[in-house]
Order: structure tokens, then C-alpha cells, then sequence
């Protein structure tokens, strides 16, 4: 179980330290061409969703790998939850296709079972 979690908290740290490091760093102009979503949301959001995938990204796996606060780990874990609920809440509203609700299904399911997983089935142990 412990591969498969780190597995997994790799996969994330990857997925949302990518896409929040394009929110972040992008011109919202040039990132308005491939999301069209963010030229009608305010620019402050777009990139505070960004810092908040960053965030998520080295949350979840900079804890556990230095044995740091290890209990930060599900807890960044549970923020992508939370960030990829309101993500298919916004799809919903924008009225998406269901297929462009996939990335943000899977990848919210990924951070459930890595909060679930590094909170009571594999949790890291602090260093003494």
C-alpha cells in the first residue's frame, strides 16, 4: 500500500504542480487560449487556484518525503479534494460536456485515496 500511495502522491504533485505553475506563470491572455474558462473569471482567482495547486503539489509530497509534519500530507491531500470539487461544480455550471469533467473526477479521486491512505492506512511517521 505504501508504493502505491507514493505512486500516487507523485502522480498528483506532478498533475497539479504543472497546472498550477501554468496558472501562475502564464499571461491570462495567452492562458485564455487554451482555457477559455479563465478570460471570464476574475484573474486574482485564476491565479489563486494556481498557488493552490502549487501549494497542493509540494503538500503532498514534501511532508512525507522528509518526514517534516508528516500530517500535512492527507491534509494537502484533502485541499486537492476540495479544489477538484469546486472544479466539477464550476464544469456543472458552465453547463461541460461530461468528458471535461474526467481530469478533474480522477484526479480529485487520486487526492481522496492519498488523504484516506496517509491519514489512517499508511501513515508516515514523524522523525524523532
Amino acid at each position: 500500500m505504501n508504493i502505491t500511495l507514493w505512486i500516487a502522491q507523485i502522480l498528483l504533485a506532478l498533475a497539479f504542480g504543472m497546472a498550477g505553475f501554468i496558472k501562475t506563470a502564464t499571461p491570462i491572455a495567452e492562458l485564455g487560449q487554451q482555457m477559455p474558462w479563465v478570460l471570464e473569471a476574475p484573474s486574482g482567482l485564476v491565479r489563486f487556484i494556481g498557488l493552490s495547486e502549487l501549494a497542493g503539489a509540494i503538500g503532498v509530497v514534501l511532508p512525507a518525503a522528509t518526514r517534516i509534519k508528516p500530517w500535512l500530507t492527507p491534509l494537502a491531500a484533502a485541499g486537492l479534494v476540495v479544489v477538484m470539487v469546486l472544479a466539477l461544480g464550476f464544469h456543472a455550471i458552465q453547463g461541460d460536456p461530461l468528458q471535461q469533467y474526467t481530469p478533474s473526477l480522477v484526479l480529485g479521486l487520486i487526492a481522496a485515496f492519498v488523504a484516506r491512505g496517509r491519514w489512517s492506512v499508511a501513515p508516515i511517521r514523524a522523525r524523532a
